[in-house]
């Protein structure tokens, strides 16, 4: 009879369901920590590693290797102190900081840190507590980010709003003071002009008691004192007249500066009948300007230019526009006596002179009322000279129109 036992050999067994489930479980779990390792290593921007509970590395991303400078081999196992300034250290921060994540599961701080190589950088840093199931502490997460870009553009901002409201405040400070100053100055300015033309007018009258019956030294002291009364008058009425530009408010109209030039000269033609000048005029643009005051810029201007050739037999005289940088620049250049350059700094200072009284006649007050002016357009002065070879002074106003519109011809 046969057998009906079919096979002999040991059963084999399916594995259950519940262990396959297991088993891709643990797969799954390896994956997703795989993929968070790679996730957290791949974020260069932010230091992010983990600490034992006594503040120890235990692990280390790329982001902390830029930011910090350590390799993972140098790092794993070094107490996260190190990248704390002695200072903090000294003070106890690292150890605060853990103590108040436990306590509070999360603490945020910014502040100076320290890299491998010492220098310094503003971190933000983000501190929480890892705890397993039962609540017991198993380390800390640490997150730091390099904001020292943020800190300095704050830092910068912080600053220029400091600087502009001390600036503000000093500007007000300047202007109250100029404002005091110029209304002392018309005061005193104004309050000479009566003692002054009294010493005249009684010296004038003694010379006249006196008539032909006074002595030369007599008459040379009466002369003495009528020129210094004159001298003195002319003072007061420069340093009025300076007082008056300062105090003036800008009427500004589109003006050509050709014909400023042209009034001026008529101006001045009895003062030059008898001099040889040779004038070179050139046609100057318009500009958006207080005629009155430009017009006061050419006139003491041209007036040192008429004076300061006084000894030359032919004096030449120019007046023209440059482009120098960009902008349009006015400048009357003269053949005269010049100056040493080493002295410009006291050239539009008030009552500074370069020159003699007994050769050259002034106050000293002039150039310093055309500085006064063009710096009221927004512009600027200066001069280029050397010592009996001439002088050029040149300026700008910020208010200049387009130098495409221009006079045909100028004076001459």
């Amino acid at each position: 009879m046969k057998s009906l036992v079919h096979g002999t050999g040991p059963k084999k067994l399916r594995p259950s369901s519940e262990v396959v489930s297991a088993a891709r479980t643990t797969e799954k779990l390896r994956a997703s920590e795989e993929q968070f390792r790679l996730l957290v290593n791949g974020v260069a921007d932010y230091a992010i590693f983990m600490l034992s509970p006594t503040g120890h590395v235990v692990s280390w991303n790329t982001g902390a290797e830029r930011i910090k400078g350590y390799s993972t081999e140098e790092i794993l196992g070094r107490h996260f102190s190190c990248f704390y300034p002695p200072e903090d250290i000294e003070s106890g921060k690292p150890e605060k900081e853990l103590e108040s994540a436990a306590l509070n599961g999360r603490v945020e701080d910014e502040g100076w840190r320290v890299r491998k190589d010492g220098s310094k950088f503003w971190a933000n840093v983000v501190i929480s507590a890892l705890r397993d199931e039962s609540g017991d502490l198993c380390g800390f997460a640490k997150v730091s980010r390099d904001i020292t870009d943020r800190k300095n553009a704050e830092e910068v901002k912080r600053l220029n709003v400091d600087l502009e409201r001390r600036v503000m405040e000093r500007t007000a400070e300047l202007a109250a003071a100029n404002k005091e100053l110029e209304a002392f100055v018309y005061s005193v300015a104004h309050d000479l002009r009566a003692p002054l033309r009294h010493i005249h007018g009684f010296s004038n009258l003694l010379a006249d008691h006196l008539g032909v019956s006074s002595d030369e030294g007599t008459k040379h002291y009466l002369e003495s004192i009528q020129g210094s009364t004159r001298a003195m008058g002319n003072m007061v009425d420069d340093l009025l007249n300076l007082s008056r530009v300062a105090r003036a408010e800008l009427n500004l109209q589109v003006t050509g500066l050709s014909s400023l030039v042209d009034e001026v000269l008529k101006e001045l033609g009895p003062e030059i009948k008898d001099r040889q000048i040779e004038w070179k005029i050139a046609a100057l643009s318009f500009v958006e300007c207080d005629p009155v005051l430009v017009k006061q810029v050419f006139v003491n201007l041209l007036s040192n230019a008429v004076k300061f050739t006084r000894t030359r037999h032919h004096a030449i005289i120019e007046v023209n526009q440059a482009e120098i940088d960009g902008q349009s620049v006015t400048f009357v250049r003269d053949n005269g006596v010049g100056f040493s350059m080493k002295y410009s700094d006291k050239l539009f200072g008030v009552f500074q002179r370069l020159h003699r009284q007994e050769d050259f006649e002034g106050t000293g007050v002039g150039l310093a009322t055309v500085q006064r002016i063009v710096q009221k357009h927004g512009g600027r002065i200066w001069a280029d000279a050397e010592l009996n070879i001439g002088a050029t002074f040149y300026f700008t106003l910020a208010t200049q129109a387009p130098a495409a519109i221009t006079v045909e011809g100028g004076a001459s």
